[in-house]
């Protein structure tokens, strides 16, 4: 089983303690991803708007939330991932 697996059987757990540790470490990795992907999108040249739009929330919000994203983030994990 590998670890995707594994979180998400632990997420559907009867067990409220391993569903809530299961939630919480994947709402973490939904918040790296994101954070990667809007490095990505901000280094080809995507506007605040073009990456709200993909996200589904307003330019204000992504823009707070990313305005300190180093474009050059996307850089440090390799193109092509």
């Amino acid at each position: 089983m590998t670890d995707g697996e594994q979180l998400a059987r632990e997420a559907g757990s009867r067990d409220p303690a391993v569903g809530l540790r299961a939630v919480r470490a994947l709402r973490e990795l939904a918040d790296r991803l994101e954070t990667l992907q809007v490095g990505n999108a901000r280094s080809l040249g995507w506007s605040w708007q073009e990456v709200a739009d993909a996200l589904g929330v307003s330019r204000q919000a992504v823009h707070k939330k990313h305005r300190n994203t180093e474009t050059s983030l996307f850089a440090r994990f390799g193109k092509d991932t």
